[in-house]
């Protein structure tokens, strides 16, 4: 059996393996069918400038590529069906020719043969194309591992170490658990933070925001800073009641980039007890602040609001206001979640916060609309009157949604009836088929016997190679 000697194959296999990751079977299997890729390749160029490339696209899917670890060489083999006239010499082989060997072979029976060109002929191209074949296979075996090794991590927040800077991103490098290789991650722009000093080799957490199951060159792991889910996974490892679940983290809302340098970032987040005893805003702050402030560090100085949340909505907004004292809350539009919070003047450039951020925190929080009053100020018979006009300018607009929606529902409705009775009238040749399948009756003869299924014969040992060596057969039944 020829044999084309690879010097160094075993080092090859395991250099690759070590940088990129990847197990030795996985590159041998690449390996294996970036070679094939480059003998079909070669095969092809034989008919450059003479003919018109005869090959059709699966007209190779019978050979496969054989590595041969200890002599350090690769064979190419060809399945061939046993007929009595041979039509296609890649795919079959004549009774009489394997007979010469093989006294018991018969006509269906497979043999595999050597069919390995000569290293000098391979050529220039075929080489080429095994390279670029090995390339991609085994960018596509590491994302493919990538995807199965972080889609489905139980726990999303991942230490990562900076690694590099690409154009305004931060390349990272991430594992998904301790002894597991490390792999590229991207931080974009939009999910650093502010206050963050991305040097070479620093090490920061990061929530895993997405898997990329898109081809592409770069990394395929999306991570961010300023995810609110980071903030849940710092609390939940800093307060231990979290962990027990004696107190729970209801909502967070998190302006980590705020639309001005002017503004910080900042996190309001709602907790609440499941057990009356305990103090869920108390838990999380800690002796003297201790547990929050291990969350700030950690986020380089965000401002954190604790507040507690409540089954009252009024009560919850008047808290999500916190650090500002709140005299009232009126829910002028409970149906269209509007609410006016009054507070005493002193009161409303804190509650509103610097540039509205305090107040669109707030409003994140509780999913409701919140229009800071002054108190002095506030004439409800007129902010009544105003409220009333928003509130029919909203039942109008619902009220014409819903029209839609059920003019819709209803032109759908009709569509499907027309189409069911042109059905009827002129039936498609996939109705008629089924029509035809639901009335006849399986037949016992066109089903195979218990003995047909159990016939197998042997496949005869010892068949001629091109190269005239023994190689090996099997029965064509298998």
């Amino acid at each position: 059996m020829a044999l084309v000697l690879l010097p160094g194959l075993n080092n090859l296999i395991e250099d690759i393996s070590e940088e990129k990751k990847l197990p030795p079977a996985v590159v041998e299997a690449a390996l294996r069918e970036a070679l094939l890729k480059g003998y079909e390749r070669y095969r092809r160029t034989l008919y450059l400038g003479i003919s018109e490339d005869p090959f059709e696209e699966d007209y190779f899917s019978n050979f496969d590529v054989q590595l041969d670890l200890d002599e350090e060489g690769y064979r190419v083999l060809a399945s061939k069906i046993i007929v009595e006239d041979v039509e296609s010499e890649d795919h079959q082989i004549a009774l009489a020719e394997v007979q010469q060997v093989a006294d018991d072979a018969q006509i269906g029976d497979t043999v595999v043969l050597d069919v390995t060109p000569e290293k000098d002929d391979f050529g220039r191209m075929a080489a080429a194309t095994t390279k670029q074949v090995l390339a991609q296979k085994l960018r596509d075996q590491q994302r493919r591992m990538i995807q199965e090794e972080f889609a489905d991590l139980e726990d999303p927040v991942l230490s990562a170490r900076v690694v590099r800077f690409e154009r305004q991103s931060v390349i990272m490098a991430v594992s998904s658990g301790p002894g597991r290789p490390e792999v590229e991650a991207e931080l974009p722009r939009r999910d650093q933070l502010p206050n963050d000093n991305y040097r070479a080799n620093t090490t920061l957490k990061v929530f895993l925001k997405e898997v990329s199951e898109v081809p592409r060159r770069g990394p395929q792991l999306f991570v961010s800073r300023a995810n609110a889910g980071l903030v849940v996974y710092l609390f939940e490892n800093e307060v231990p009641e979290i962990q027990e679940g004696s107190v729970r983290i209801v909502a967070v809302a998190r302006e980590a980039n705020p639309p001005s340098r002017a503004v910080g970032p900042r996190t309001k987040v709602a907790v609440d007890s499941v057990e009356r005893e305990v103090d869920p805003v108390g838990a999380c702050i800690g002796a003297r602040g201790s547990r929050i402030q291990q969350v700030v560090n950690e986020l380089r100085g965000e401002k954190i609001d604790v507040i507690r949340w409540s089954p009252d909505p009024g009560q919850y907004i008047a808290n999500s206001l916190s650090p500002a004292r709140v005299e009232a809350v009126r829910l002028v539009d409970p149906d269209g979640h509007h609410a006016h919070v009054l507070v005493p003047p002193d009161q409303l450039s804190l509650a509103i916060g610097r540039e509205g951020q305090n107040v669109r925190l707030a409003a994140r929080l509780t999913g409701w609309k919140i229009d800071i009053k002054n108190a002095n100020e506030y004439d409800q018979a007129s902010e009544d009157a105003v409220v009333a006009e928003l509130i029919a300018v909203r039942q109008e607009e619902e009220a014409l949604h819903a029209e839609a929606e059920a003019r819709l529902a209803a032109e759908q409705a009709a569509r499907a009836e027309e189409d069911a009775r042109l059905r009827e009238l002129y039936p498609l040749p996939e109705d008629e088929e089924e029509s035809l399948d639901e009335g006849v009756e399986p037949q016992a003869d066109a089903l195979p016997s218990p003995a047909d299924a159990l016939a197998e014969e042997e496949a005869p040992e010892g068949v001629p190679s091109e190269t005239g060596e023994l190689v090996s057969s099997e029965d064509g039944a298998r």
